[in-house]
């Protein structure tokens, strides 16, 4: 084998080992073995949060697997010599980002530790679960973290109060929040620090921060060591579905920091995120992190002034930080200049279209990739080893690199590849800084250490390769973190997606290497590129979909439509084909309260199954608008819910002291939603918006499935479980109010 086909292959295979590593630099800082006085112990951590959890139930808000993990909360801050402070309350909250209101009775405890007046730090954590797993991570790693803190805090000399609340039915729509903004201790606070959490494993990032952003981008930057956060994320992050308790307390203006990890998403919600799944690494970059920052705001808040910041960490070392206009005007500046020298250079044309080309076409060959992988391997084939599936979109990217800079650069050397590149990559930054201002960050430091060197040349001519090596190592830092940080978050796809944010670091590899690929020539250069691609296609099916760690989400619910007598079986699953175990006739298709496409089938009647009703007490019409008192029967069901269709319009739900407004700006339909025992007999107020009376599903579920069921749980694949929703008896009727 020629000399240049071996270099190509190694410099192929080293650049995919570059991305395969590159969730190396978003690691929590190793465990201590020993924490010292006064830093944050894990271990004891870990430690309170076992006692507290107890047998691991599922304690999903007015719960009596609630009641044993409240009485244990609170045990634990009494032994710790605090006094907490007991709220009981029946509250509601709106569904941030979808139509809908929550109701729940929820017990919040308060602890205070410090002086008693004075304007307030608040730490919040939630310790309700979902109704399908134990919450060890969501939200147990906040509980453990506000205990161990407030236990190296309380004996401090403090300068301010610090209110620890651990509020409930954060899972059910931010309630518990919804009734601290009602508390009277909710008028001295001034700063928040949230603990949240998506997955088990991981650093810690810092994903959400009040509006305007500098100063507690300010405290953040100054107070930990090992900050794993950037601007692009936070600006994304507003953009999901996704909700945590600080869109309720937004409206309190408090300067806020919102931390969480985000790793193996595939625990999250379900009966894997238990106490044994969650690292102790990660529960120490939490506690750390809160800790310092706690620290830091004893002394006050910085004023919520100096406008917008854009950030991002150099592989957790440290944090970089922009002025938001200061950043637009550099990408600005350098977009015009590696204009310039694009056209002085010459080729800019032809150039920049094998840039664009290579972008655009590697997501659709990975997208034509994936779509005949899907084909044999159903489902999310890559969940139990994505790395495979990543680095078979990074191969397919880097082939097609190759391809295009060969087809449609033609004889441009890199020396016209190169700026033409950059040029691309600041329209690029550009674009995203129009959806996310944020991203603006990643795109800066790379071109600007590129064009100094460029500069730099004309004296010394060496200058302009040194700085773009140098560029594409920082870039790796930055952007390649980046990029792991996505895979773990995006983790349930499209993974085509990661092939043109992947090109952006294996383009401008290809293009220093274009003097190489030129020697190995054409046909080299496809054999290399093509065999690295069909290896990873080879482990992507070689590879088992599942495992005991990250299993496939399999839900299997029994639903009865009270009104027309049908029963129904059902399984959300990620599409994949069921088990031969699951007989019967299976459609793939939506039922009438749920838009989730899902697996279906007539199921017998469960004669215990019985669908919650509704009672409407008083109705009070006010022009186009009409109020109803309701009251609810639960016949025995866990949670009701009153399920609107989309032209209903609701405008408002709750009960007295917490009827919340409902998003007319959102789509879909309305859900008036309550949870646990005391919404047998409840009285919701609920707003509407047309005199014309109102088809309502009325639904209730509880657990556990009926004996019918024995078979389908038995066929269950091996590693499957439920996720988001749990096994569920469902019921519902029509009511017109």
């Amino acid at each position: 084998m020629r000399r240049p086909v071996v270099l190509l292959a190694l410099i192929l295979v080293a650049l995919l080992g570059a991305l395969a590593a590159k969730g190396l630099l978003v690691q929590p800082p190793p465990l201590r073995a020993q924490s010292a006085q006064g830093e944050f112990d894990p271990a004891r951590a870990k430690g309170q949060l076992a006692t507290i959890l107890g047998d691991q139930r599922p304690h999903p808000s007015d719960t009596e697997a609630s009641d044993l993990v409240h009485a244990r909360l609170v045990g634990q801050l009494r032994q710790m010599g605090l006094q907490p402070i007991l709220r009981d309350q029946f509250a509601c909250n709106e569904l941030y980002k979808q139509r809908g209101v929550s109701c729940a009775r929820v017990r919040n405890v308060i602890a205070v530790i410090g002086p008693s007046t004075g304007q307030a730090l608040l730490l919040n954590a939630h310790y309700d679960s979902t109704p399908v797993g134990p919450g060890a991570g969501d939200d147990g790693i906040g509980v453990a973290t506000l205990l161990e803190v407030a236990r190296n805090l309380k004996d401090r000399p403090l300068k301010r109060p610090v209110i620890l609340l651990f509020n409930e039915g954060e899972e059910l729509g931010l309630v518990g929040a919804r009734a601290f903004i009602a508390d009277p201790l909710s008028r001295n606070v001034d700063a928040l620090i949230n603990v949240e959490a998506r997955g088990v494993r991981g650093p810690v990032n810092m994903f959400e921060t009040s509006r305007p952003n500098a100063a507690p981008i300010r405290v953040f930057a100054d107070a930990t060591k090992s900050p794993i956060a950037n601007s692009l994320s936070t600006d994304v992050y507003r953009l999901l579905p996704n909700y945590t308790d600080v869109n309720t307390f937004a409206e309190r203006g408090w300067v806020t920091l919102n931390l969480a990890p985000i790793g193996n998403e595939t625990r999250y919600h379900s009966a894997g995120d238990d106490i044994a799944a969650l690292d102790p690494a990660t529960v120490q970059h939490m506690g750390d992190q809160v800790l310092a920052l706690a620290e830091a705001l004893n002394g006050g808040t910085p004023r919520a002034n100096g406008g917008d910041k854009i950030f991002m960490d150099i592989a957790g070392w440290t944090l970089i930080t922009l002025p938001l206009l200061i950043g637009a005007a550099l990408l600005i500046g350098l977009l015009f200049a590696f204009a310039v020298l694009s056209i002085r250079r010459g080729g800019l044309l032809r150039s920049a279209a094998a840039v664009v080309a290579t972008i655009v076409v590697s997501a659709a060959v990975s997208w034509v990739l994936l779509v005949l992988i899907g084909a044999v391997k159903h489902g999310m084939f890559w969940r139990a080893h994505p790395i495979w599936t990543h680095l078979t979109v990074y191969a397919a990217t880097i082939f097609t690199a190759v391809a295009l800079l060969s087809l449609v650069a033609g004889n441009q050397d890199r020396t016209r590849l190169r700026p033409a590149f950059w040029f691309i990559f600041l329209i690029v930054g550009g674009a995203i800084g129009l959806i996310a201002p944020g991203g603006i960050v990643f795109f800066i430091f790379p071109p600007l250490i590129v064009l100094v060197g460029m500069l730099a040349a004309r004296r010394w001519q060496p200058a302009e390769r040194a700085a773009t090596w140098i560029a594409l190592a920082f870039l790796y830092l930055t952007w390649g973190a980046m990029l792991a940080l996505l895979e773990e978050l995006l983790n349930g796809g499209p993974m085509w997606i990661f092939a043109p944010l992947a090109s952006l670091l294996i383009l401008p590899v290809m293009i220093e290497a274009r003097p190489l690929i030129a020697r190995a020539g054409p046909r080299a250069n496809a054999a290399v590129a093509s065999a690295l691609t069909l290896l990873g296609v080879g482990a992507v099916l070689a590879a088992p979909a599942y495992s005991a760690d990250r299993q496939q989400r399999f839900v299997i619910q029994h639903i009865t439509n009270s009104t027309h007598h049908k029963s129904w079986w059902s399984v959300l699953n990620d599409g994949a084909p069921l088990p031969s175990g699951f007989g019967g006739q299976w459609k793939r298709g939506e039922l009438p309260f749920s838009d989730r496409p899902r697996w279906y089938a007539t199921a017998p009647a469960d004669a215990a199954s019985n669908a919650p009703d509704v009672q409407i007490l008083s109705q009070i019409q006010n022009g186009s608008e009409r109020v109803l008192a309701l009251r609810l029967t639960a016949n025995g069901n866990e949670h009701v819910d009153l399920i609107a269709p989309p032209d209903a319009r609701i405008l408002a739900a709750g009960v007295e002291g917490f009827v919340r407004p409902i998003d007319q700006t959102e789509d879909g339909k309305y859900a008036v939603s309550c949870f646990g025992r005391s919404c047998d007999g409840a009285t919701l107020q609920v707003r509407i918006g047309k005199t014309a009376p109102v088809d309502f599903l009325v639904l209730g579920g509880k657990a556990p499935l009926p004996p019918s069921a024995a078979p389908l749980l038995a066929a269950r694949p091996r590693f499957a479980r439920p996720q988001y929703n749990r096994d569920e008896t469902i019921a519902f009727r029509t009511r017109r109010l």
